[in-house]
């Protein structure tokens, strides 16, 4: 889910640059191998990782981590440096770190996969629930700041602006007690804001959808206006987390620590 939603929403923000630095290019491959490696992963049945998986989704992160450094230096080089102005209208600083989450999470899934039958699985010694959901937590609160920076720009003109804003950080706490939590309890809070924040996900990019329609000439201005309207790909990144959220309350529940 978050790598289809970054191969699209790189794609359009890519295009509308103009793939002025051949580097632009890379995401778009990296996030289309880690969507491939994790429907192959879905249909292979050894329960065990593969490394050619393990490989993807390492790029993948490493390429996210490297979009944001050319975001932030890209930021830093324009004429007053980072200004609203700058954050507001320049390469988005949070958005590669999208690439960098489907990564993490398809490596932390590898490694779950991986667990020898009958054992609790475990990454690097730590309950793989409580991994996911740390991983969950933070990823939520990062997608947050994007969607803040990019909702404030718009001034908050339609009070639906304000659910990204205000629902995934209460999920994004409720998934992090969980994770520093007892793991055997039973969390129906969490996992109640973690399925209404997936829904948020879809009702988030038909917002969009409409908020594209708004623009002059409509959808019958496409090229134009899916460019420069609101990010339709974007939302669903939420809807990627909060699955792997519900995941790791699931394996939290099948194999407490405590």
């Amino acid at each position: 889910m978050i790598a289809t939603s970054v191969l699209a929403d790189s794609a359009i923000e890519h295009y509308r640059g103009s793939f002025h630095n051949k580097a632009m290019v890379i995401p778009l491959v990296t996030a289309a191998l880690s969507l491939a490696a994790s429907a192959h992963g879905s249909a292979d049945r050894r329960p065990a990782a593969h490394p050619a998986r393990d490989g993807i989704y390492a790029a993948a992160a490493l390429t996210g981590l490297a979009g944001t450094c050319f975001h932030i230096f890209n930021i830093s080089k324009k004429p007053a440096g980072f200004s609203w102005q700058n954050l507001f209208y320049s390469a988005p600083i949070g958005a590669p770190a999208a690439l960098t989450l489907s990564g993490i999470l398809g490596f932390l899934a590898e490694r779950v996969r991986d667990t020898l039958p009958g054992r609790a699985p475990t990454i690097c010694g730590v309950s793989a629930g409580r991994a996911v959901a740390a991983a969950t937590s933070v990823g939520l609160l990062g997608t947050v700041a994007e969607a803040g920076l990019l909702h404030f720009r718009g001034a908050y003109h339609d009070p639906f602006m304000y659910l990204p804003v205000t629902i995934p950080p209460l999920t994004a706490v409720l998934i992090g007690n969980a994770a520093l939590g007892r793991t055997c309890e039973r969390r129906p809070l969490a996992r109640f804001w973690l399925r209404f924040t997936a829904l948020l996900g879809f009702v988030g990019a038909g917002f969009h959808v409409i908020g594209v329609a708004r623009n002059m000439g409509g959808w019958r201005n496409w090229t134009q206006n899916v460019l420069n309207g609101p990010p339709i790909p974007a939302p669903p990144s939420f809807t990627g987390l909060a699955l792997a959220g519900l995941a790791a309350l699931g394996l939290m529940e099948d194999h407490p620590d405590d």
